[in-house]
């Protein structure tokens, strides 16, 4: 099953619903960064939640996502867009964490105390951000909170990622309902019945289920109008001008010091791993 997103509004406005299966996308991006078990889950979450806030964004909006907890993974960033391209990255790769209860500990993995930040480039003077203390460090809370406090949108969101004897992503997906208003507590109450009733979304996914029928599933009962299906996909824009601008913010000193010293300077992108070589003569022209 290709990678993609649908979402609905119900008939009278006051819900909204995405499914989104994520399992290429999780499998690709952890496989760049040579995360380990439980790093892979902890990011292929962030990866799916990425994608699901991303297709509230429109036109060429951006979104981005930083968790940052006391525990052994550091940092973690997702960086998606409107058009379902994603990218994501993870400063310490190996967690190194036992699992938990029969469970990979993510929270642990990610740290009890910490923030997440979003940043959204919604075309205006300046970017829109946020910032909200992590809850459970389990990250799909974490992303309900931040949408629920911050922006005032209640709202329910599951994320999965499940892996196989090898380790390998076997499935992933994850699921956002908001209510919006001014809310309809009844039909809330029962769809919150329904998602509790249901099987976790990896097993879904992995049973054959489509996004598109776990949507209907969610909404049973209630008549929804606009299914928009979105595909999604893995997307660096790194490029050799971005790298010369990164190099270039190092300051004029440095600049003569790596010339000085190296032949060549080599620069890896932190999302896809390229790695981009510069000579010493084209160095020092970008001090130019």
């Amino acid at each position: 099953m290709q990678d993609h997103l649908v979402r609905a509004v119900s008939q009278d406005g006051l819900l909204r619903g995405m499914v989104a299966v994520t399992t290429g996308l999780v499998k690709d991006i952890c496989e760049k960064q040579q995360t380990d078990f439980t790093a892979t889950v902890a990011l292929g979450r962030l990866l799916t939640g990425g994608a699901l806030l991303g297709c509230l964004l429109k036109g060429k909006q951006r979104l981005a996502l930083v968790m940052e907890g006391n525990g052994p993974l550091g940092r973690l960033g997702v960086e998606t867009d409107a058009r379902g391209r994603v990218r994501g990255t993870i400063r310490n790769p190996v967690a190194g964490l036992p699992p938990k209860d029969g469970r990979y500990d993510v929270a642990g993995a990610v740290g009890k105390a910490g923030f997440l930040h979003v940043w959204k480039d919604l075309g205006l003077k300046e970017p829109y951000q946020s910032m909200v203390q992590l809850q459970s460090s389990e990250i799909a809370e974490d992303l309900a909170w931040y949408l629920t406090s911050s922006e005032q949108v209640p709202s329910s969101v599951s994320l999965g990622v499940e892996l196989d004897a090898t380790g390998r992503v076997a499935a992933a997906g994850g699921i956002l309902i908001q209510a919006l208003p001014p809310g309809d507590e009844q039909q809330v109450e029962r769809i919150i019945e329904q998602l509790q009733q249901m099987s976790p979304v990896t097993s879904l996914l992995r049973q054959g289920s489509a996004p598109t029928e776990i949507l209907q599933k969610i909404f049973a009962g209630v008549e929804s109008q606009g299914l928009t299906k979105i595909p999604l996909q893995f997307y660096c824009p790194c490029s050799p001008e971005q790298i010369a601008g990164v190099l270039r913010s190092l300051g004029k000193a440095e600049l003569q010091r790596l010339a000085k010293e190296r032949e060549e300077v080599a620069v890896t992108c932190e999302y896809c791993r390229k790695r981009y070589l510069l000579t010493s003569e084209q160095v020092l022209a970008l001090l130019k």
